[in-house]
């Protein structure tokens, strides 16, 4: 099943193009704010699901190209990133520690959305493609070998960053919780969709061109052990999102006027946009041709703009 939220956060079930609306067979799950009723649904699932199976066999909904598509878990009450979590196409020798950060849930935009570049003296602006986790129940000290059956389900997930704000030893904050710097959606995909989460295909394209491409199965820790290592550190709650990391070689600069889309493999396509007004540039090489050409640091430097050396 592929769950959305659209317009003033009904919440919905993809059929096909269409979206059936099923805001109303969910009015007994308590929330205060329409925005957090997915989490309800989620912690509630099993008891909803052969209702929201019945209204969409009943209903034949409306065109997914007329409605306005949010962030379908726009209320998490973590968000939860790995950090360094991929073999970089076999380039890495072995895996970096197991890492993560934490990044502020109001970051989060949804599909056909902003992301706004800050007036900041940052060395380049990136996104980073990752298929996202969402949590289905309560997780605490969870041993890897069960940590599968804590999964709702999938989503396409951006994590944002401002590199080189400083200061040097502690950046998590500043880089990576900006407001605008977590795109999500389009949906989520419901686990039982996903034949298997560490064979994806997972593509990002800025204008139309594909920067980064790889797949899911070269993680260096698989989703089991990220469940782990992060439900020993805090609980997971239902709807929790836990980002399992990317594939650097691919990164690049997100600039002004840039249309930005992920797709992964069995989940769809999440477009957004970027917003600089400083209008600052950046050569279009990623992180792997900016190497190749021997060039100093990880990533292009800045060409014009405020800020620029």
């Amino acid at each position: 099943m592929k769950l959305v939220y659209f317009n003033d956060y009904r919440l919905g079930v993809l059929k096909g193009d269409m979206v059936v609306d099923v805001t109303d067979e969910l009015r007994d799950i308590p929330n205060i704010d329409d925005r957090a009723l997915m989490n309800g649904l989620i912690a509630r699932f099993d008891d909803y699901r052969g209702r929201l199976e019945d209204a969409v066999g009943r209903a034949d909904g409306q065109p997914l190209s007329g409605v306005a598509l949010r962030p379908p878990i726009p209320l998490p009450r973590n968000i939860d990133c790995m950090a360094v979590n991929y073999m970089e196409d076999g380039t890495r020798d072995a895996p970096a520690p197991i890492n993560g950060f934490h990044k502020s849930p109001s970051a989060i935009i949804g599909p056909g959305e902003t992301m706004v570049l800050d007036d900041i003296p940052a060395t380049v602006f990136e996104g980073e493609a990752e298929l996202a986790v969402i949590i289905g129940k309560p997780a605490s000290h969870v041993p890897a070998a069960e940590a599968m059956d804590y999964i709702f389900g999938y989503t396409c997930f951006i994590d944002g960053s401002a590199r080189g704000v400083g200061p040097s030893n502690n950046v998590f904050f500043q880089v990576k919780s900006r407001d605008t710097f977590a795109p999500i959606g389009p949906c989520i995909v419901t686990a039982d969709e996903i034949d298997d989460p560490q064979n994806l295909a997972v593509k990002l394209s800025v204008n139309g061109t594909v920067m980064q491409d790889f797949n899911t199965s070269d993680m260096a820790h698989k989703i089991d052990r990220c469940i782990e290592w992060t439900s020993e550190a805090h609980a997971l709650e239902p709807g929790d999102i836990l980002a399992t990391g990317t594939n650097h070689r691919g990164l690049n600069a997100f600039m002004n006027g840039d249309k930005v889309e992920l797709e992964i493999e069995g989940i769809g396509c999440l477009s957004f946009n970027i917003r600089d007004d400083l209008k600052r540039t950046w050569s279009r090489d990623t992180r792997l041709e900016h190497a190749e050409k021997g060039l100093d640091g990880p990533h292009t430097p800045q060409l014009t703009g405020k800020y620029a050396e």
